[in-house]
């Protein structure tokens, strides 16, 4: 065999040994992911929109003061939209999108140290206050932007009208 066939052969093999290294730390790390996202709740992420869903087929059904004998033409609705938001955000479409997210935004180590954390009994105790400290930061934050609002038209005018008069 001549000296190129030889380095020809070994370079295939070696390739072929380092892409199936490659995949098997590509399927490690995809598989940190989904644990730590499992550990996380990520799959009751669209939760709260399904329920903000099925609030306003709720809400229109009493705006047109629809008798209650035909609440089960309500929930046949709210059933065809919680099968269109599957199709938009279901768990099934929205895993491997965010595993690969996770996956390139934290090395496999990172995500094993997540995952080491949110197991413990403070990673735990954050995951259960996390929905409500998000909820009520949002609530705050809203609170506080409230009292900027007039401010922040009054200056929006302000410019508005500055603009008008420089007009040519």
């Amino acid at each position: 065999m001549s000296m190129f066939r030889v380095f020809g052969f070994c370079t295939a093999v070696f390739l072929t040994l380092v892409s199936a290294a490659a995949h098997a730390d590509q399927a490690s790390h995809a598989r940190n992911a989904e644990r730590f996202l499992q550990l996380a709740n990520a799959d009751r992420l669209a939760v709260p929109v399904y329920a903000q869903v099925q609030q306003m087929f709720a809400q229109r059904f009493a705006e047109t003061q629809a008798p209650e004998s035909k609440k089960a033409l309500l929930e046949r609705y709210q059933a065809k939209a919680d099968a269109a938001l599957d199709k938009a955000i279901g768990w099934k479409k929205l895993e491997p999108e965010l595993i690969t997210l996770y996956t390139t935004q934290f090395t496999e180590q990172e995500l094993a140290g997540l995952i080491e954390f949110y197991q413990s009994p403070l990673g735990k105790k954050m995951l259960a206050k996390l929905p409500e400290l998000n909820a009520r930061s949002a609530q705050l934050t809203q609170q506080k932007l409230e009292a900027a609002v007039p401010e922040v038209n009054k200056l929006l005018a302000e410019m508005t009208a500055e603009l008008d008069t420089q007009k040519p």
